[in-house]
């Protein structure tokens, strides 16, 4: 059943004024297949990767949504337009802290080239994330903090609504992460959770996770 695509991730206690964010990651690219780290490469939608946005707008089609947000690249300003003409929403709002992670040097790279790179800063990232830096690139705590801000403003700006924001797979497993969903040795190849993960939101506070809705 298409209800077993998302993942809610909750508190115990569910406040009035909560956000119903749907956090999705966009389509998939020819580069998905090749396994490369795509970064800020302004990487279009494959043929499948368009697929996969109808079958998420398809499936958010009846939730309600007010707005539809996503990041500046164009794999996931196609997956939000997507879903926002399903939804009705005339426009789709651009955030850039839902942006992919830079990946510095190891843009373009598949894990086993990034790790001969600099041996070093991949065991961190492998590991310890918030601890790892991409050399010349990012931080993963700071995608973290931003991808954080991002869910803390559009719950600030649709309290008791209900929002989709488009992002990276990358971004979406720091932010199961912070919300204690998956581990940090298995963080990188955590279990396929679907193409939706629903957040409860608030302006001051993502609230922690409970399991999947089934």
């Amino acid at each position: 059943m298409t209800e077993n695509l998302i993942i809610e991730v909750a508190g115990h206690r569910q406040r009035a004024d909560a956000c119903q964010l749907y956090l999705i990651r966009h389509g998939t690219t020819t580069v998905n297949g090749e396994n490369r780290y795509r970064g800020r490469r302004d990487i279009p939608l494959d043929a499948q990767g368009y697929q996969d946005a109808l079958e998420t707008a398809r499936l958010l089609r009846h939730a309600g949504l007010a707005a539809v947000y996503t990041g500046p690249l164009r794999r996931t300003i196609a997956t939000a337009q997507i879903v926002a003409d399903a939804a009705g929403i005339p426009d789709v709002r651009i955030l850039s802290w839902l942006t992919n992670l830079d990946y510095g040097l190891w843009e373009g790279m598949t894990a086993d080239e990034a790790a001969m790179n600099d041996p070093e800063a991949f065991e961190l990232y492998r590991s310890s994330p918030f601890l790892a830096a991409c050399p010349q690139g990012e931080r993963l705590a700071d995608a973290r903090s931003r991808m954080v801000k991002a869910l803390r403003l559009m719950g600030s700006r649709h309290p008791g609504g209900s929002v989709a924001a488009v992002t990276h797979a990358v971004m979406l497993r720091l932010t199961l992460l912070e919300a204690g969903c998956i581990d940090r040795q298995s963080w990188r190849t955590a279990a396929r959770h679907g193409p939706v993960t629903r957040f409860r939101v608030t302006a001051e506070a993502m609230q922690l996770a409970e399991r999947a809705v089934e």
